[in-house]
């Protein structure tokens, strides 16, 4: 996935700013700036963060309607706005909200989400049109032309292409795993995260087993998670 490296957090509440701290620890590889904008800064804040331009990447924990209203001054085109992603004072869902491509939306959104827990909102069609999700479970250590390889064969299969793949998904104890990255990197397509919490409250159909429910705490990887 696509490193920022500047990111700006902007929030309004105590739950907003706990939720900045998260989006902190959890982009160890940007250079992540957080602003209160309590107490009627935020339409100052954003209009200062838009007319420097040094930040890649901004992040909202509000409501959508606000930041609507408070970036719209400031927009230029699809290839000068950077990619703005809200986040809900829950943190239950990381929507795309501007510059999904050019500006790297989707993918902030989805790298947000991996790091909080939560839902991705992507609406661009190109995305939104893919009807694949692959669920990876995985021996440690895995190499990326494996990881590549099983992709192929299962789509296959499944009389599927990579074209139509939305993301590929696995459980945060491999949200590590070079080879999975790399995988993701070399397919172009993203890795999204789910807790193992979020999997052993499933409660859909899918094959369980009884060794990975001894080695990591859940009857099973690949199948809930896509």
């Amino acid at each position: 996935m696509k490193i920022f490296n500047k990111i700006a957090v902007i929030t309004v509440t105590k739950e907003g700013k706990a939720i900045a701290r998260r989006l902190q620890r959890g982009f160890s590889k940007s250079k992540v700036c957080r602003f209160d904008g309590s107490k009627g800064k935020v339409k100052e804040i954003t209009k200062e963060i838009f007319d420097r331009e040094k930040f890649e990447g901004i992040i909202y924990v509000m409501a959508l309607g606000i930041v609507a209203r408070l970036i719209a001054p400031h927009l230029k085109d699809k290839y000068r706005d950077p990619a703005v992603v809200v986040v809900d004072d829950f943190s239950r869902y990381a929507i795309s909200l501007l510059s999904g491509h050019e500006g790297g939306a989707n993918n902030l959104a989805m790298q947000t989400a991996n790091i909080l827990d939560a839902e991705p909102v992507i609406t661009t069609a190109t995305e939104a049109l893919k009807d694949t999700i692959i669920g990876i479970g995985c021996r440690k250590g895995i190499k990326k032309e494996d990881v590549v390889s099983g992709i192929k064969i299962g789509l296959k299969k499944a009389k599927s292409s990579l074209k139509r793949v939305r993301c590929l998904v696995t459980i945060d104890l491999k949200a590590k795993e070079k080879g999975l990255r790399e995988a993701s990197q070399a397919l172009k397509i993203p890795l999204r995260i789910i807790s193992r919490m979020r999997i052993s409250h499933y409660q859909g159909v899918y094959t369980k087993s009884e060794f990975v429910l001894k080695k990591i705490g859940i009857e099973g990887v690949c199948e809930p998670c896509a």
